[in-house]
């Protein structure tokens, strides 16, 4: 229970009855006193706004001033009670995803669902001031000043794989949770890429092109077969696992280079784990299949290209930028490369006078990874179905900026997730003001579980007192850092009095131990 102002009381409801996510505030007066029956009912001095009932109740779960095993309900509950306000959360369709996603958060009890496709960025900012959720697939850019506009916004889903239409720094800021869905457009990328590897291996585009000039052309179409060639996936996560298998079918020989790839995994995929350097050399077909970061920006380049050998047929349906464009032109050109095929670009859409448009052996496509119908449903129930669990209490999926947890996993962590908020606070309050780090050490039991997330709570503990409301498990390492504040984390196999054991200390500039 949560104490309000003056005599207004605001209370968490628990029922056995399963609902949406629909947020329930109970407000009590002086014992006896008549509960209202309208929230615009004034006489009795109940006038309260909409919005400062929501915020007071979800940023008290939110911050941990209700206990951490009600921030991630595996169950969804729903107060049942007289003088209960049911105050339903808005989410905000900001791009158009499956209809049967919409159905889903529409279907369930007090989400208000509010579509609005190709909004402005001014209108963006008008529409976001009130709402909780925003769902986005990558048209919609959610940018810093439109997190800003948003006072009561909780989650962000991405109905697709890549968030570089989220300020993701600025929603980790403000505490924000930000979710992709990515494994909904797996088969559809994976058979994309498929279907260019074997475009570049018999040039059926370019003969459906000739054939639509009314041309008869056999002899300038001429092919090689996938079967016995050497094909190298660079990136082997679920979209690259997939495109083995399809490989394997046709009888190739599958290289794969991923540097968190483990040996058993490679082993039972039956695809030999090489390094970058090793595969180049080796493959008559390349794909990439890695995310877009400061490391793979521009990984295969010119000088990738003079380590493949001659004839070699390359392929991107994973992201722009891996791939140098004007390297790739020039390998094309040179003839290292005989054929290309690419679904994703440097700039998208791609420039009508890219030089990749004139070249006659590239097959480009316009970024269509996601586009089949089951994808799209996919991706849209899935980004749906996980909006709804965080609004309604419930489990965190495909986060980017904080460890997702499952109801299962939940279950065995709740209980350290609320010693790490109480020690954490402990530590800050017997701590000088300033420290230069705070070292964590798990032993025993602990160090089996998500040692992450336990972190986040020992530090949303230690800044509660010092940064207030804001603080949550998003933004936590976030204000750690802009404090200057080092967080050491160790997981320690020596022996212990105990079963599973935390030690959390404080360290001061000149090095004294708190």
């Amino acid at each position: 229970m949560i104490d309000g102002v003056e005599n207004e009381r605001w209370a968490e409801g628990k029922s056995r009855n399963s609902s949406g996510g629909t947020m329930a505030i109970s407000m009590t007066g002086t014992r006896g006193e008549r509960q209202p029956r309208d929230l615009h009912e004034t006489n009795l001095g109940w006038k309260v706004s909409r919005a400062r009932c929501e915020m007071r109740y979800f940023d008290a779960v939110w911050r941990g001033e209700i206990p951490v095993r009600n921030l991630f309900l595996a169950e969804r509950r729903t107060a049942h009670f007289a003088g209960t306000l049911f105050l339903p959360m808005k989410i905000l369709v900001a791009d158009k995803i499956s209809s049967k996603g919409v159905a889903h958060l529409r279907q369930q009890p007090g989400f208000e669902v509010v579509e609005a496709y190709g909004s402005s960025p001014e209108k963006m900012l008008t529409l976001v001031k009130d709402v909780h959720a925003i769902a986005v697939r990558s048209e919609t850019k959610i940018t810093r000043e439109i997190i800003a506009a948003a006072p009561l916004l909780k989650v962000v889903g991405r109905a697709g794989v890549g968030v570089d239409n989220v300020d993701v720094e600025a929603a980790t800021e403000r505490g924000v949770v930000v979710m992709n869905t990515p494994s909904g457009n797996t088969i559809a990328t994976a058979e994309l890429t498929f279907t260019h590897i074997l475009c570049g291996a018999r040039p059926v585009p370019q003969a459906s092109a000739s054939m639509s000039a009314g041309k008869w052309d056999r002899k300038s179409f001429s092919g090689v077969e996938l079967f016995r060639k050497t094909l190298g996936i660079v990136g082997l996560g679920r979209i690259g696992g997939e495109v083995a298998k399809r490989a394997q079918a046709f009888g190739m020989r599958v290289l794969a280079y991923d540097p968190y790839l483990a040996p058993s995994r490679a082993k039972a995929m039956q695809v030999e784990a090489v390094s970058l350097e090793e595969l180049l050399p080796q493959c008559d077909f390349i794909t990439v299949h890695m995310p877009l970061t400061d490391d793979t920006k521009y990984m295969i380049g010119a000088a990738a290209f003079e380590k493949m050998k001659k004839g070699v047929r390359i392929f991107n349906c994973a992201r722009g930028g891996i791939i140098e464009e004007t390297a790739l032109v020039a390998a094309l050109k040179s003839g290292k490369v005989a054929a290309a095929g690419l679904d994703v670009y440097e700039g998208e859409p791609l420039a009508a006078d890219s030089e990749l448009r004139k070249l006659p052996n590239v097959v480009l496509t316009p970024h269509l990874g996601a586009s089949t119908a089951e994808a799209q449903d996919a991706v849209g129930v899935e980004v749906a179905e996980q909006i709804a669990d965080v609004l309604a209490g419930g489990v965190i999926r495909n986060a980017v900026n904080m460890p997702s947890i499952d109801a299962a996993a939940l279950k065995v962590l709740a209980p350290y997730l609320d010693l790490g908020t109480k020690l954490g606070a402990l530590v800050q309050q017997i701590a000088p003001a300033q420290i230069s780090e705070l070292r964590i050490t798990y032993w025993g039991k602990v160090t089996e579980l998500d040692a992450n997330s336990v972190t986040r709570a020992i530090q949303r503990g230690y800044l509660r007192r010092i940064s207030g409301e804001e603080v949550n498990f998003v933004n936590a390492p976030f204000f750690f850092k802009r404090l200057g504040v080092g967080v050491e984390v160790t997981k320690s196999n020596s022996e212990s009095d105990y079963a599973g054991l935390i030690q959390v200390t404080a360290v001061t500039p000149d090095g004294g131990i708190h």
